[in-house]
Formats: structure tokens, C-alpha cells, sequence
């Protein structure tokens, strides 16, 4: 099965935030920050999207924006052009 995001929307793969260890404390996955870096792998049909974001970016997306989903075990977030803060070169 394969997501084709529309309008002025993106499709990312959230990367993992990397883990920072400081002494012996565990910290449990609920407490953890959701990561705010991801993977394009769609791109929507609005042409003012295309000129900035494409498949393969890695972008960096606002904390609180977008829409999980999960499809066939892999989660996916769903985002507009507007919550996408920057691109990692």
C-alpha cells in the first residue's frame, strides 16, 4: 500500500532522536520528546511545495504539527508545507 499526499502536504518518516545518556538515569519512552526531524518520502501536488521540498530531504518539522499514522508497521506524519521549519543539508 502506498500514501500520495495532497495539496500542500507531506509525507515524512520520523528520524530517531539520538539517545543522550547522563549518569545511570533511565529515562522510559513515554517521557522521551517526539523527534522533530524526518524523511520525505511523498510530496503533495501543489507546485509551490515542489519547488522547496522533495522526496529524500531530511526536514525539520514544528513540535506539535502534523498527523501520526501508522501503515504496515512503519509510522508515518503527515504535514503541511507551513509546519515544516527547515531543510538539513
Amino acid at each position: 500500500m502506498k500514501i500520495q499526499p495532497i495539496d500542500d502536504r507531506v509525507l515524512l518518516v520520523q528520524m530517531e532522536n539520538e539517545e543522550k545518556k547522563v549518569g545511570n538515569i533511565i529515562i522510559p519512552d513515554t517521557a522521551k520528546e517526539k523527534p522533530q526531524i524526518g524523511k520525505v518520502k511523498a510530496v503533495g501536488n501543489n507546485e509551490d511545495l515542489k519547488k522547496f521540498v522533495k522526496v529524500g530531504d531530511k526536514v525539520i518539522y514544528a513540535k506539535f504539527g502534523g498527523t501520526d499514522i501508522e501503515l504496515e508497521g512503519t509510522k508515518y506524519l503527515i504535514v503541511q508545507l507551513s509546519d515544516i521549519l527547515g531543510i538539513i543539508k
